[in-house]
């Protein structure tokens, strides 16, 4: 079977989900390990609320559960599965209100996407994973290598593209990123694509010559096609922790991020910190990754991934 194939249903990625956040449900099951020993006071909701923080839910979520398990348990005995129960349904709640796959809406077409992101963030691999996704909905797709300051990330964008038969538009390293995706947008709307997803450089260390960059590549979209970048999407590194709250600041101030990505949850125990970054920043939530393959990334679902943080089963898994 061809590496861009995806032969899992449904059932299949809830089991993929479900054991890539093995490990940041682990940490919020060892974090709660023995605290439902006595009746709830108040003495034990400190305890409680300080192990959801230490599981990276943020202070906002962890203040609310506990305030809801007082409601309920207060002065009786309460249990792990009680607790996990709570985060579930509070992280459900929260998500839903920004849980938001990509639509491609733009008329005419390209609908056009600016990603964004640090280096190491799997930004580029990402842009491919969305590609896949596209392409399962039976959209063409373009994609530009707007990263041109790093060889390798043309070149595996090169790759990728070859691999699903998607054109990539490219130049030479250290050329004009916003002349690229010029040409790119052009080209895409002569051939008549569907969907145009650029990749972009990622230097934090230079945070205004990113952000004049950014400014510059946008500005040339909406000369070609005034309505673009329809979506401007940060990709996050799930394994970066808290750190992925101060990059959402910056790309935020620097680009108009719309929307987040997180990949590699199945690499780290704080996966709880994408509620986190949804309660901070309010911004959609489109899909999320939890493997290296085309299909190990698919659009965001809040009752599945609640449940699979918490450690519960999901109502469509029951």
């Amino acid at each position: 079977m061809a590496e861009t194939d995806d032969p899992t249903p449904r059932a299949g990625w809830l089991q993929r989900l479900r054991e890539g956040l093995g490990r940041s449900s682990g940490k919020l099951s060892e974090n709660l390990s023995g605290l439902s020993r006595r009746p709830l006071d108040d003495a034990l909701l400190e305890e409680i609320e300080d192990a959801l923080i230490a599981s990276d839910l943020g202070p906002a979520m962890a203040a609310r559960i506990t305030a809801k398990l007082a409601a309920e348990k207060y002065d009786r005995q309460v249990t792990d599965e009680d607790v996990k129960r709570l985060v579930a349904a509070e992280v459900e709640t929260v998500m839903t209100r920004v849980a938001k796959p990509l639509e491609v809406t733009a008329f005419p077409r390209p609908h056009t996407i600016l990603v964004v992101g640090v280096n190491g963030s799997g930004k580029t691999t990402t842009i491919a994973k969305l590609a896949h996704l596209f392409q399962e909905q039976d959209y063409n797709v373009m994609l530009a290598a707007g990263d041109t300051f790093r060889a390798a990330a043309i070149e595996q964008l090169e790759v990728w593209g070859g691999r699903m038969d998607i054109p990539v538009i490219s130049g030479k390293v250290g050329g004009d990123a916003a002349s690229l995706a010029y040409d790119a947008l052009t080209k895409a709307w002569e051939v008549g694509t569907d969907v145009l997803i650029i990749d972009t450089a990622g230097r934090l260390q230079n945070k205004a010559g990113l952000m004049d960059e950014l400014a510059k590549i946008k500005r040339v979209l909406k000369r070609r096609m005034e309505s673009a970048p329809h979506d401007v999407v940060l990709v996050l590194d799930a394994t970066t922790g808290q750190n992925a709250l101060s990059q959402i600041d910056v790309f935020k101030e620097v680009a108009g991020v719309t929307g987040l990505v997180m990949t590699k949850l199945d690499g780290t125990a704080r996966g709880g910190v994408l509620v986190a970054a949804a309660e901070r920043s309010g911004l959609k939530i489109h899909a999320i990754g939890v493997g290296e393959k085309l299909g190990d990334l698919r659009p965001f679902d809040p009752a599945n991934f609640a449940a699979a943080l918490a450690g519960m089963e999901s109502e469509s898994e029951s």
